[in-house]
């Protein structure tokens, strides 16, 4: 899924390309498009997109009438629509503007989670918006420490929630975690103040580099061409260390880490190896996944 870095470019390529445009007319391409039925899409045709900016994941185009709240999910893309096709493979909603342009918003894969709010007042207050953690890019020291101190739970968990804080999702997390050298499992209330420093730290720099890297590319890159250390790695040597980088496996996400780096050598427990049968010494060998 892109995360805050690639939603942040992406939200600067589509002002440039349609920013000041007038929208014509809002097409619904599939019936899982439009989340919401309160203010009808028809209020903001006529009026002119003001900016793009972004929440988290969430990509805003704002109106003024109205913003279009778009969650891209895991297969979304939203693009110039080059398309000729009535119904184009995997489109799930258009944008017409009066110039002609056009933008299309597609999904691919078979779940259909990407979709549209339209909302009327300030975004930011109402669903889907509304219980979003602050933006990662914009935390503080100080709003770090009381996140870790509210909530008790697993580093890398708390980093991917997206009530606690916004935009960062399994690859930023593997690569926060790597670069200011703690374990994923680490209990959030157990980090001191020196930590939570090298914590933020690394948040700001992952980001950071991130966004770099994505500002250079002329459109939207995919997740195997995204800047990374450890995410996606297992098996393969560690950049810093050079020792093996490995994994723990959950039904619908991987967690990758290097036992050198980050956890003093210790090889954490992966359940779903155990369960299967898998020695101790072969976990994280072998299982590479995005």
């Amino acid at each position: 899924m892109p995360e805050l870095p690639e939603i942040t470019a992406h939200a600067e390529r589509l002002e440039a390309l349609v920013g000041g445009g007038v929208l014509k007319r809002f097409e619904p391409l599939s019936f899982t498009a439009l989340k919401t039925f309160a203010p009808p899409p028809d209020t903001a045709h006529g009026a002119e997109l003001a900016r793009v900016r972004v929440r988290g994941k969430h990509l805003l185009l704002d109106f003024g009438v109205a913003t279009f709240v778009v969650h891209l999910m895991q297969g979304g893309r939203l693009r110039p629509d080059t398309s000729s096709a009535r119904r184009p493979r995997n489109g799930v909603a258009r944008w017409h503007f009066a110039d002609g342009s056009r933008l299309l918003l597609t999904e691919a894969g078979t779940e259909k989670r990407a979709g549209v709010w339209v909302v009327a007042g300030d975004p930011l207050t109402q669903e889907p918006l509304v219980d979003l953690g602050p933006d990662a890019d914009e935390v503080t020291v100080s709003q770090l420490t009381g996140m870790l101190e509210t909530h008790s739970m697993r580093l890398h968990t708390l980093l991917r929630d997206q009530r606690v804080i916004a935009g960062i999702g399994r690859r930023l997390a593997n690569e926060i975690c790597h670069r200011a050298k703690l374990s994923p499992f680490t209990q959030t209330r157990a980090l001191d103040e020196p930590t939570i420093v090298r914590l933020h730290t690394a948040i700001r720099e992952i980001i950071a580099e991130g966004l770099v890297d994505e500002r250079a590319r002329e459109t939207m890159s995919a997740s195997k061409d995204r800047p990374v250390q450890v995410h996606g790695r297992t098996g393969q040597p560690c950049p810093v260390c050079g020792d093996e980088v490995r994994e723990i496996t959950y039904n619908r996400y991987t967690v990758n880490y290097c036992a050198t780096c980050q956890t003093d050598g210790r090889i954490l427990a992966d359940n779903a190896l155990s369960r299967l049968g898998v020695p101790k010494e072969e976990w994280g060998r072998g299982r590479q996944r995005d």
